[in-house]
């Protein structure tokens, strides 16, 4: 027959109530903390792909405003071409109406000549437009201006934004590109279409050449659209991959709030039921009394 002394009695059910507090504990903290790890002990496997995961996510976000700023300087780069399309067409209407010469007095041709002007100083005005400081016609460039007074742009080396792990886009222009530079650039063309009417030669021939640099504008205008266009998707895909990264760290991290309420009222019975059944289970003996 085993005899089961008292203190032996007694330790174990110490131990018993110290492991019932310690899940109570656990549980506490659980729905305090509101997270399934609380250390990496608690889950090392669990704890390592959250961090992975977390790194993702920085990762997402880091690009996420990466395309907002792409976003950004491709919606002003946008503007400012529709802009030049639009005064590029004005300018060829009057090239059209001044080179109607038996019509035309040269007071209208004077006419005429300053609207050209103005159109002129527009032209330069888009070319010159900025987004948050920084021209979109001047690549790097940091210059007051990107178009210089002999119509040559600044800048050389593109500004791109990287918005994937394996993609980048360029959100700027080519200024030269888009209006061309010295003598061969839109603003020559326009300014000596005005001299033209002034001195009375006829300007038939320009209405090819203001045609061209529309098309030239519109070639770049296209490819602008498209970089804006692989933005906004790139954005799209960010967003939908934020959401699932998150909802896997929550997985793996975040409690279920439903489950881990119910396990704390479970193990608080559990441990005031251990801590009754103690109380009665180690009652003072006669022996106790008597000494």
């Amino acid at each position: 027959m085993t005899r089961i002394t008292t203190a032996s009695l007694t330790t174990t059910t110490e131990r018993n109530l110290q492991a019932a507090m310690t899940r109570l504990a656990t549980i506490q903290n659980k729905a305090g903390t509101q997270k399934e790890i609380g250390r990496p002990s608690d889950d090392p496997a669990g704890t390592a792909n959250v961090m992975a995961l977390r790194s993702q996510l920085r990762q997402n976000e880091q690009f996420s405003r990466n395309v907002q700023d792409a976003n950004g300087w491709l919606s002003t780069t946008d503007k400012a071409m529709t802009t030049t399309t639009e005064l590029l067409q004005q300018v060829r209407d009057l090239t059209v109406k001044g080179a109607n010469d038996g019509a035309l007095s040269p007071d209208a041709k004077e006419a005429i000549a300053l609207e050209l002007d103005e159109l002129h100083d527009a032209l330069l005005t888009a070319a010159n437009t900025q987004f948050m400081g920084r021209h979109v016609f001047a690549g790097t460039s940091d210059k007051s201006n990107a178009v210089e007074t002999d119509y040559t742009f600044n800048g050389t080396s593109a500004v791109e934004r990287r918005i994937g792990a394996n993609s980048s886009v360029r959100v700027d222009a080519d200024g030269a590109q888009v209006f061309g530079e010295g003598n061969a650039s839109v603003f020559q063309l326009v300014k000596e279409i005005a001299a033209d009417l002034r001195a009375g030669t006829n300007i038939s021939s320009r209405i090819g050449d203001v045609d061209m640099s529309l098309r030239k504008v519109s070639g770049a205008h296209a490819t602008i659209g498209a970089s804006h266009a692989a933005v906004l998707a790139a954005g799209d895909a960010l967003l939908a991959d934020s959401v699932s990264l998150e909802a896997r760290r929550s997985g793996i991290e975040d409690i279920d709030l439903g489950s881990v309420i119910l396990e704390l009222k479970t193990q608080e019975v559990a441990y005031q039921a251990a801590l009754s059944a103690a109380s009665r289970t180690l009652q003072p003996s006669l022996m106790d009394f008597l000494r």
